[in-house]
Order: structure tokens, then C-alpha cells, then sequence
């Protein structure tokens, strides 16, 4: 299966050391998240519910 990997609406422009790309993988397999700076380096797996937690999480952090 090809996974179409598309980059954070959270991540910055060309210049943000931070980003990261999101991809929906195998159905039933969950959610990919890799950076898109190294994106032959492997991405880490998360199911649907963890996923939702991460996002969860980051919205409580306050801003910088």
C-alpha cells in the first residue's frame, strides 16, 4: 500500500526545523508520523485512539 503523506497544518515554513508529515496507513493500522526533514528515516505508529490522545495533549500545552 502507498501511503500518502501530507505535512502538519501545525508545522512552519521551509525554514521550521520542526516538522512533521502525517499519513493514514493500512486500514486498520493506524496513523504514521514521521519527519518530513529525514522522511527516509522511518515513522513512528500509532492507533486511531492514540493518535486522538497526542492531539489531545498538544492542545492543552500552552503557546509559546
Amino acid at each position: 500500500m502507498i501511503v500518502h503523506w501530507r505535512k502538519s497544518s501545525y508545522s512552519g515554513g521551509i525554514s521550521d526545523q520542526q516538522c512533521v508529515e502525517l499519513g493514514r496507513l493500512a486500514p486498520g493500522a493506524g496513523i504514521g508520523v514521521r519527519d518530513s526533514k529525514d522522511p527516509g528515516g522511518g515513522h513512528l505508529t500509532l492507533s486511531v485512539a492514540q493518535f486522538a490522545g497526542l492531539i489531545e495533549q498538544v492542545k492543552q500545552r500552552p503557546a509559546r
